[in-house]
């Protein structure tokens, strides 16, 4: 129980805690069905416009986005039909509107929240950013609080009949969640991700298992790409120079093709760790958890961002139905739900992960049996289109 006393209250029905992405499309959706939300944020609205994420949108995100008014992606987002399987030198496209009819949107996560803080600000949504101190309280009481301290020192308090804990791999709000289980997995295996100043080197994705390890062929405009290469968790950025970058990057895509990287000024270096994680339930009494506060996945499949946004369409499914209609079955609904997609979405990472990276103590058994999976799936069509399929995103049901 807090302590302090708050300068003002505010009471709105659902509590959205995290103002990236998934409580932004959360508090958007529910506009639509004219329920009232308040979301907040730890982090300043320029912290996160300016910090650089990959994304890579998958057919139903982009419908949702499109559908909840946020249509920019279609104007100024990279449609890829397909993506490159490289491996022995030699680069093996996936057709992916051939095999299932469909396509992926590379659009980064920066500006998903772009668009979609524009559009609640636009409709006059309740945002509020750069807070600190939050608590919350009472989730299984049918007034639910949420307790936070804002800039300039001041509490405040959030009474409402739901609160949604959208606030990421670091949340306050999973640890409520009274007799949850985790699931977790840590890789041995890390990413070094660079973005350079250099036009793409590719018109679509190349993932590269080549005898150095896994490397990956991105792009964030037309004028900046976005490389990664498979490194040991423990590597230190500050140890690769420009030139061992590009050395290290350039010999993982050699080929008889002659292929090679457009090179330019490295402007961002980080190592980015592998892990796999969801806590079930996602639910406790009237706190319901969204995206990365209840799973995260390793970004080999692209999954992250499109797990939280499938989240909160079926979340904001079942509150409008309690909130709406008096349901008191809907909210008991949302784990299941949320969660078959969650473990396809697992699995699907974990296997594009094992079958493009590098193991450590690997024998020449398991490099020639990888490289026979990797064939299997560019010379069968079954093959090829269980990876379109799983890229794309599963239809919605």
């Amino acid at each position: 129980m807090s302590t302090r006393t708050p300068a003002t209250s505010t009471r709105t029905q659902v509590a959205i805690v995290g103002g990236g992405p998934a409580g932004l499309m959360l508090s958007q959706l529910l506009h639509v069905s004219e329920i009232d939300s308040v979301v907040i944020d730890n982090r300043t609205h320029a912290t996160i416009e300016t910090t650089h994420r990959a994304g890579m949108l998958e057919r139903d995100s982009v419908r949702l986005l499109v559908d909840a008014g946020a249509d920019r992606v279609l104007r100024e987002g990279h449609k890829h039909e397909g993506v490159a399987l490289r491996f022995g030198g030699v680069s093996h496209r996936v057709d992916f509107e051939d095999l299932v009819g469909a396509s992926c949107w590379l659009y980064p996560q920066t500006d998903v929240f772009v668009d979609l803080h524009a559009l609640r600000a636009d409709n006059g949504g309740d945002l509020r950013y750069g807070i600190t101190e939050t608590e919350v309280h009472d989730v299984t009481s049918d007034q639910p609080r949420v307790i936070y301290t804002d800039a300039e020192g001041a509490t405040h308090e959030i009474v409402t009949d739901l609160v949604v804990g959208a606030d990421g791999s670091r949340s306050i709000c999973r640890f409520l969640v009274e007799g949850a289980q985790t699931y977790f997995r840590e890789y041995p295996f890390a990413w070094f991700g660079v973005l350079v100043e250099a036009p793409p080197s590719a018109p679509e994705l190349i993932y590269t298992r080549s005898e150095r390890g896994f490397a990956l062929v991105s792009q964030r405009t037309d004028t900046i790409q976005r490389l990664y290469f498979q490194c040991d968790p423990t590597t230190h950025v500050d140890d690769w120079s420009e030139d061992r970058i590009w050395e290290e990057l350039q010999v993982r895509l050699t080929g008889e093709d002659d292929f090679r990287l457009h090179e330019g000024r490295v402007i961002e270096k980080a190592v980015l760790p592998f892990r796999s994680f969801v806590q079930t339930p996602m639910r406790h009494g009237n706190l319901l958890l969204a995206g990365d506060a209840a799973h995260t996945v390793p970004p080999t499949g692209a999954k992250g961002l499109n797990l939280a946004l499938a989240d909160t369409r079926v979340l904001a499914e079942v509150i409008e139905r309690k909130l709406l209609k008096n349901d008191d079955t809907a909210l008991a609904e949302y784990t299941d739900r949320a969660l078959a997609r969650v473990w396809k979405a697992q699995h699907f990472s974990y296997w594009m992960t094992a079958m493009l990276h590098r193991h450590d103590g690997a024998t020449d058994f398991d490099e020639r049996r990888q490289l026979g999976e990797l064939t299997s799936i560019v010379e069968s069509r079954a093959g090829s289109t269980y990876l379109a399929e799983g890229y794309t995103g599963w239809p919605r049901a």
